[in-house]
């Protein structure tokens, strides 16, 4: 595996340093645990749609696009109003 450089400014090199040292890890380390623990936005898509079509098989879910916009607005308001607290 070869490495690269990457450049943050230096008080978040400083942050993750700090998570990684909490942790136990180098922060070679904790930067590789993290990475591996995202999902590119490829990948949630990908999910996304598997997870539907085993919602369609198992009982039938299929929203129409209409109803997911209702429904992703329903979700977004009630983020909005939990974080609010």
């Amino acid at each position: 595996m070869s490495d690269a450089n990457v450049r943050i400014p230096e008080e978040a090199k400083v942050r993750l340093a700090a998570i990684a040292e909490a942790e136990g890890l180098s922060l070679r380390a904790y930067l590789a645990r993290l990475a591996e623990s995202l999902l590119t936005p490829a990948e949630r898509i990908k999910r996304a749609e598997r997870a539907k079509a085993a919602l369609k098989k198992w009982n039938g879910y299929a929203p129409t696009p209409v109803e997911q916009q209702s429904l992703d607005n329903e979700l977004d308001r009630r983020l909005a109003r939990a974080t609010a607290r």
